[in-house]
C-alpha cells in the first residue's frame, strides 16, 4: 500500500495496571489540580472533588492526561482522546494479565506473532 492510500490516523491502545501504594497522596495531587483548574465551573467542581474522594481510580483518571503521554511526539498532533480507570483484581501470574498478548477487534487473544 503506498503512502497516499494509507490513513494518517494510528489508534495506539495502551493499557496500565498501577498499585495504590498511598491513597491519600493520589487523592490529595488529584484535588490540588482540581484546584488549580480556574476554567472549572462551581457546579463541577464539586462534582470531580466528591468523586476523586470517593474513589483511587477516580484521582488517577483526573491525574493522568493522554496529551501529557503524547504532546512531545514529534509530528504527531493528538486528535482525541478518551480513558477511563476502574479499580481490579490483579493477580500478575494470571494468563489474564500476560502482557505479551494483544486482543482483536472481536475480543479473542492473538499470539504477538501473528
Amino acid at each position: 500500500m503506498s503512502t497516499s492510500e494509507t490513513s494518517r490516523f494510528v489508534r495506539l491502545r495502551v493499557e496500565l495496571v498501577l498499585e495504590i501504594e498511598d491513597s491519600a497522596a493520589i487523592t490529595g495531587a488529584a484535588l490540588q489540580r482540581i484546584a488549580e483548574d480556574d476554567d472549572m465551573a462551581g457546579d463541577e467542581r464539586a462534582h470531580v472533588e466528591a468523586a476523586v474522594n470517593e474513589d483511587e481510580a477516580e484521582a488517577l483518571a483526573y491525574l493522568v492526561d493522554p496529551f501529557d503521554l503524547v504532546s512531545e511526539v514529534p509530528g504527531a498532533d493528538l486528535v482525541q482522546a478518551s480513558w477511563s480507570s476502574e479499580q481490579v483484581d490483579y493477580d500478575p501470574d494470571s494468563p489474564d494479565w500476560d502482557l505479551d498478548v494483544d486482543d482483536d477487534e472481536s475480543g479473542d487473544a492473538l499470539d504477538a506473532d501473528d
